[in-house]
């Protein structure tokens, strides 16, 4: 344990000087795609620019998908039913041993529903699950409330790439076709191997607690936060008629029955192999809707939301604009060849979940990089007769699978945790070891379902 939170602290000092922001790192990208199109293609600088621009907003619907996505998560775990519920789960645990597995727990159960409502609804019980277990081992537990992030969400209902290929009209419709939920996130395949990570990472969770008091690193008071901080606007104190619908549920009734009529009607007729992005965000939408109790007060959410969505908004045109770079030149027949070359049908699934891990470590973009990746993973798995659901699914664990070392997405969590990265860093590689392990015998085998 010593020296591995002693490795922890090195890669996270070395990640802090030369591992420079998101954005930033979305331009030195857009350089290199740029360089490697120029020199492995037979095209000149000008025109992979051309490229560029020309791929640069093809992708607005699909960064509008995900910044819903984090916007209608926010709106239903700050919810006062969401808020009540996560109060009452932190209370069941009768142990601090008990309380890090619940928390585990419920961070992967939370990011497979929806990676926003996990992202943040993880924050808020890590700070219920401190008030109500005082002694438990703080930066254990809230190590253990990002496990959402780099287990499960893209795995589950808002897993960005296998929900993207299932909605009609996205932009590798034509290489691969639509591709139903029934084959991704609903596939046995898939289905066990999330059951097994939560089994076995909770029970990770559990047996890392220190059993000795005197091991243990409890919270200070002044670190707990007030828990469930969003206020509901009051009305003001003049009495119209606007007020009366900015401030009551009447339009909120009204909105989100029209939202489960349809919702309804859909599943009736579509049945849920036809989920894509956009019904996940309808039902989150509504449910955020039906929440809530007045207009005012998802508007308030909303508006709070914005601070965890600008990443979004401001780099998926750079990704995207790597992927007209990609398309255009051909480099995703080059990359394509090379994958070819040192893969084989049965490895290619292997193959393509570290690689894409390895690239989320440096490039934590959500989902995002699908659009980079998509084309030349595709062209591989095309070559060598691999399907392109089993693409899919290994693209969408290896996504998630370094976030556990990678500080960005647990921002919100260390904010309201008030604590550094640093200090969980050590247990985020211990799970990151034994997470990747057992992964990469699912994929392994993955040829063979």
């Amino acid at each position: 344990m010593r020296f591995l939170v002693f490795l922890a602290a090195a890669l996270n000092r070395w990640t802090s000087r030369w591992v420079p922001g998101s954005f930033s790192i979305a331009l030195l990208l857009s350089i290199i795609t740029l360089i490697c199109a120029i020199v492995a293609t037979p095209y000149a600088l000008w025109d992979c620019l051309v490229f560029w621009g020309d791929g640069f907003w093809e992708l607005l619907t699909f960064g509008m998908q995900m910044t819903l996505i984090m916007v209608t998560g926010y709106i239903v775990v700050v919810s006062p039913a969401v808020t009540a519920f996560l109060r009452w789960f932190s209370r069941q645990p009768r142990n601090p041993h008990a309380a890090i597995a619940f928390t585990a727990i419920g961070s992967m159960l939370l990011a497979w529903i929806n990676w926003g409502l996990g992202l943040l609804g993880s924050a808020v019980l890590v700070q219920y699950m401190a008030k109500e277990h005082r002694d438990v081992d703080y930066p254990l537990l809230v190590a253990v409330a990002y496990f959402g992030l780099g287990c499960t969400w893209h795995a589950g209902l808002s897993a960005s790439a296998p929900i993207l290929v299932a909605t009609p009209g996205h932009f590798m419709e034509k290489q691969i076709g639509v591709i139903p939920l029934s084959q991704t996130i609903f596939h046995p395949f898939n289905l066990v191997a999330t059951a097994v990570v939560l089994i076995v990472m909770s029970t990770l969770a559990y047996a890392l607690h220190p059993r000795e008091a005197h091991d243990r690193r409890v919270v200070p008071a002044e670190k707990l936060r007030d828990v469930g901080v969003f206020e509901r606007p009051l009305p003001p104190a003049e009495k119209h008629f606007a007020n009366f619908l900015d401030y009551s549920y009447l339009l909120n009734l009204l909105a989100g029955s029209c939202g489960i009529y349809y919702l309804v009607h859909y599943f009736t007729h579509q049945g849920f192999e036809k989920i894509s992005i956009n019904t996940v965000n309808f039902v989150f939408l509504t449910a955020g809707i039906l929440l809530h109790r007045s207009p005012a007060s998802i508007m308030k959410a909303a508006r709070e939301s914005s601070a965890f969505v600008y990443n979004i908004i401001l780099q998926f045109p750079f990704y995207s604009g790597m992927y007209g770079i990609i398309k255009g030149s051909g480099l995703s027949n080059v990359i394509g060849n090379a994958f070819v070359h040192v893969a084989t049908t049965k490895t290619l699934p292997l193959i393509v979940y570290w690689y894409s891990g390895i690239v989320n470590y440096f490039v934590p973009s959500g989902g995002s990089k699908w659009a980079v990746e998509a084309p030349y993973i595709t062209e591989a798995a095309k070559t060598l007769s691999v399907g392109y659901d089993k693409i899919v699914l290994s693209y969408a664990w290896g996504d998630m699978m370094t976030d556990l070392l990678q500080p960005f997405w647990a921002i919100p969590l260390l904010s309201a945790a008030g604590i550094e990265f640093n200090e969980i860093l050590g247990y985020e590689m211990i799970a990151f070891l034994v997470y990747a392990v057992v992964v990469s015998l699912f994929f392994y085998f993955l040829p063979f379902y």
